[in-house]
């Protein structure tokens, strides 16, 4: 019996070579390009190969922007950072969490309220160029209590903000990632601080950034887009995000997630397309092809193939690109409709992690 084939990554089954020049590549049809950036656009200081040239390219014919969950940085920041690179890039064309934050913050109190905040620059800016007044104390009876990363947060702002928050006011996170990349290496995130209010006061904040939908619906709304997609390099923030708001999903594999991530994601952080680097965006994305030899499902990706058996996967030929081993790897996983714990995984299908 012919296994399931999950909707994502879904390609027109048949039984002949697939024809790559006939492909379409992950940018058919959309108009706005988003993008994450640490993973992404850059790495620690540096520039990602190939990542400048591909993002000016696409811009030549598409709207390019940028999101970042980062609150403690300002979008005039961010933008100078990432025009040091070579990249066109102004202010406007930066999407931050703070900025999806304050939206959320104008349903929730009047205008011109007093706003408890735990973070820096990056959110105290532009929660006053809303014309709120920030303050640090709960004494001073705050509205509602916004929730940022600095690396200046300690134990007396996080109190304060508990305090505050005991009285039943609205509790609005920028993000919840629970790690951040240093140059040093992984540093607790946001979700870690938000948390320890959080046994505090025994709720949760309404959250703005990834994974949650404001700041792509920010970023959409900002940008004019029809069809937006979305590129990262985290399936739990930036593909969830992305498929949750109905954007295309692009997983790049020059950050966090590797191979091991891919097979064993869920049903909600399945991308659409899975590109090496960016150079791929505007390449044809090569087809599936798939079909049943008695009680095996033979899924195949240009040179690369992947078989199932019951439960037990195994590939056939690795190719000439890894990538497109992962490729029909996923579907392969995915079409059996198991969790990963569920399964025998040739090793070969995450030699690289």
């Amino acid at each position: 019996m012919r296994l399931p084939i999950p909707r994502r990554l879904r390609r027109p089954r048949t039984t002949s070579t697939a024809t790559v020049a006939d492909a379409a590549t992950p940018l058919d049809g959309v108009d706005t390009v988003l993008a994450d950036l640490d993973g992404v656009v850059y790495r620690g200081r540096h520039a990602i190969d190939h990542a400048v040239d591909s993002l000016t390219d696409v811009a030549r014919t598409r709207r390019v922007g940028y999101i970042t969950n980062n609150a403690s940085r300002t979008a005039e920041t961010v933008a100078g950072q990432l025009a040091g690179y070579g990249l066109e890039v102004g202010a406007d064309d930066v999407v931050t969490s703070p900025q999806a934050a304050v939206r959320l913050l104008v349903e929730a109190v009047p205008a011109g309220s007093t706003v408890l905040v735990v973070g820096g620059e990056g959110l105290t800016s532009v929660l006053e160029a809303e014309g709120f007044v920030v303050t640090r104390s709960a004494d001073d009876a705050p509205a509602a209590v916004v929730q940022g990363f600095s690396p200046d947060v300690g134990w007396a702002q996080l109190a304060e903000a508990s305090f505050a928050l005991h009285t039943g006011i609205p509790w609005i996170a920028t993000n919840t990632d629970w790690t951040i990349p240093q140059e040093r290496g992984v540093a607790p995130g946001n979700g870690t601080l938000v948390s320890a209010v959080h046994t505090a006061v025994g709720r949760l904040p309404v959250t703005a950034g990834k994974p949650e939908t404001p700041i792509f619906t920010a970023a959409v709304e900002r940008f004019g887009a029809t069809k937006a997609a979305f590129i990262g390099d985290r399936l739990d923030t930036d593909i969830v995000g992305a498929n949750a708001a109905g954007l295309v999903s692009i997983l790049v594999l020059t950050g966090i997630d590797g191979a091991k991530q891919v097979l064993a994601a869920d049903a909600k952080s399945r991308p659409d397309f899975i590109v090496g680097d960016l150079r791929e965006l505007d390449q044809p994305y090569p087809e599936t092809v798939e079909h049943d030899e008695e009680d095996v499902h033979v899924v195949t990706v240009r040179g690369a193939s992947v078989a199932v058996r019951g439960h037990v996967v195994r590939v056939l030929a690795e190719g000439d690109d890894p990538v497109d081993l992962l490729r029909a790897g996923a579907i392969a996983v995915w079409g059996t409709g198991k969790a990963i714990y569920g399964l025998d995984v040739d090793p070969k299908l995450h030699a690289d992690g």
